[in-house]
């Protein structure tokens, strides 16, 4: 079982999953080493109504352009527990049940509407809304919809409302919208547009399907990121290997459920647990006992102590720079037409998974950010100077939080500018070249293809 995102050589699939720490509470947050407020972050069961910084400038810069990378939202497990009973969620969404959405009934009529839609290939024949009594394997739930209703209400309010980055009368061409081919990524991108944009029309809904979650489209072809992404899964399994502690637990709950220990690690328990626990449902019980909070806490801590020491390695922000430059270097691309005057694709929209937030966040050198919760959401906002309308900015957001500055490309440049934002030249430069000087390349191909030292 691998206890951090990993993306296997076959980009289609997708390992066992990390789940780690997300963006604090600043004011209210305990130690970082407590696993369950720790969980508690990354289930973002929907409650308060969420502080955010997006589309914060000064007065006389304009907005041009938002480009919006997500997660899914809340999802029953990949893997089950063997020799348990399934977590009893439904995925039927019912307006009455909690967490709910003010908008949630007009959105399961208008789900039901969808045919006039354009959908990439395989996306046609997956369903627009979750509608399971008992959840399929990683399906998208009721509280899922709801965190991504929320998301698109919120970034309606910034972006539509006070920006008017959209007009009333938006076309297909000023959005562009891709997912992955998952029921979940999909359901979610729906739901975040119907609350986000001025009128859900079905005829200007044009949904891309992109095959590989780390959206590398027809640029995959990458060995050294395939052997950076060995050498990280072997730091995972060697730090494994040596928790005594970590090994107690599971021989603990391989007992308890009657199978052996390898079987139990091999069905990632950790996944499951989290339903259980995001959901409020007590963990599974056996003649021979009952899995508990303390076998949760001692799983969920290692992973904390696996992402300390990712980040000391380096192994996964090398795969990571890989990973991600065809994604990142179509987003400059898009950036740099629209900075030229180009009015399509204002608005993108990526509806994605954790592998795919995860690399992109150490990519840009975001080392604070924690690990991607449910329905998160990185933004990239591209302002104009009204003052000097050749020049362009970036703002880069994650859950609300400005972390333009975090970025590798703009920590200096935060010490000289009295502007709360990043000039796009300088993502530009690190998309184009600076990300590949570690690699002693001078572009992807070469980065791509040259050995190891």
């Amino acid at each position: 079982v691998h206890l951090i995102p990993v993306n296997p050589v076959r980009e289609d699939g997708l390992n066992a999953k990390s789940r780690k720490r997300i963006m604090p509470d600043l004011l209210t947050e305990p130690p970082a080493t407590d696993p369950i407020y720790e969980a508690q972050m990354y289930c973002n069961v929907p409650s308060i109504a969420e502080r955010s910084m997006e589309g914060h400038a000064p007065h006389y810069f304009k907005l041009v352009s938002v480009q919006v990378l997500i997660r899914h939202g809340d999802r029953y497990p990949l893997y089950a527990i063997p020799k348990t009973k399934r977590p009893d969620i439904d995925c039927m969404l019912v307006p009455s049940r909690k967490p709910s959405h003010p908008q949630l009934e007009a959105f399961i009529k208008h789900m039901s509407k969808g045919s006039a839609a354009q959908m990439d290939g395989s996306l046609s024949s997956l369903p627009h809304f979750p509608s399971h009594s008992l959840c399929e394997m990683g399906e998208l739930t009721q509280t899922g919809v709801v965190q991504h209703l929320r998301n698109g209400q919120l970034l309606r309010e910034i972006y539509i409302n006070k920006h008017k980055l959209l007009p009333s009368d938006w076309t297909a061409k000023q959005l562009y919208l891709e997912t992955t081919g998952k029921s979940r990524t999909l359901q979610s991108a729906l739901a975040l547009l119907y609350t986000f944009l001025p009128d859900f029309d079905w005829k200007k809904i044009n949904m891309r399907h992109q095959w590989s979650t780390i959206f590398c489209s027809g640029s995959c072809d990458c060995p050294m990121r395939n052997h950076y992404l060995e050498e990280e899964q072997r730091r995972q399994y060697s730090l494994r290997v040596k928790n005594s502690n970590l090994e107690k637990i599971y021989v603990d709950m391989a007992k308890i459920v009657g199978i052996p220990t390898r079987q139990l690690r091999a069905s990632n328990p950790i996944d499951s647990l989290l339903c259980y626990f995001c959901h409020n449902v007590s963990f599974p019980c056996t003649k021979a006992g009952c899995i508990g909070m303390e076998h949760f806490k001692v799983i969920k801590r290692h992973q904390l102590e696996d992402e300390r020491e990712r980040q000391e390695k380096k192994l996964y922000f090398l795969y990571a720079l890989l990973a991600t430059h065809p994604l990142l270097n179509q987003t400059v691309n898009r950036l740099q037409r629209i900075a030229e005057g180009k009015k399509e694709e204002l608005f993108v929209l990526y509806s994605a998974h954790d592998v795919t937030l995860s690399p992109v966040l150490s990519a840009l050198g975001i080392t604070e950010a924690r690990f991607p919760r449910f329905a998160a959401r990185l933004v990239f906002e591209l302002w104009q100077d009204g003052k000097r309308p050749k020049e362009h900015f970036i703002r880069i957001l994650y859950n609300g939080a400005d972390v333009t500055f975090q970025t590798s490309f703009c920590k200096d440049h935060y010490k000289r500018s009295s502007k709360p934002m990043c000039p796009l030249e300088k993502l530009v430069n690190f998309v184009k070249r600076d990300m590949f000087l570690i690699f002693n390349s001078t572009s992807y191909y070469d980065a791509c293809h040259r050995r190891a030292l």
